[in-house]
């Protein structure tokens, strides 16, 4: 049972404050001004959108999001699975491709 100071649930309906969500053009524009000390820092923008972008520098992600206020978030994360496995399989590809040139020059007799 609800005390006598409570009022019953849906009696009084109080007006929800109306927030104003920014336009993505001024999403846009603040997210500009947040990346570009980062990227003349030499983090590279790896995606972006009217509210977030991806930053990536060395083994290192930087994810900056523009709320619907405009307050700027950052969030620091180390590298995906994905990007460390992409990493490895280009390192693997670059290998490969130098054996077999080594082998061709070899059985040319260039080496």
């Amino acid at each position: 049972m609800l005390p006598d100071t409570a009022s019953e649930p849906g009696s009084q309906k109080e007006p929800r404050p109306e927030i104003e969500p920014i336009s993505p053009q001024d999403a846009q524009q603040i997210l500009q001004k947040a990346l570009e000390p980062y990227q003349a820092d030499g983090w590279r923008v790896m995606d972006r959108s009217a509210y977030i972008a991806r930053l990536t520098r060395g083994t290192r992600n930087l994810d900056i999001r523009v709320d619907l206020l405009g307050q700027v978030e950052k969030h620091e994360s180390g590298l995906t699975p994905l990007q460390e496995s992409g990493r490895l399989t280009a390192w693997v590809l670059l290998l490969v491709a130098l054996l077999v040139a080594l082998a061709l020059a070899a059985a040319l007799g260039l080496v």
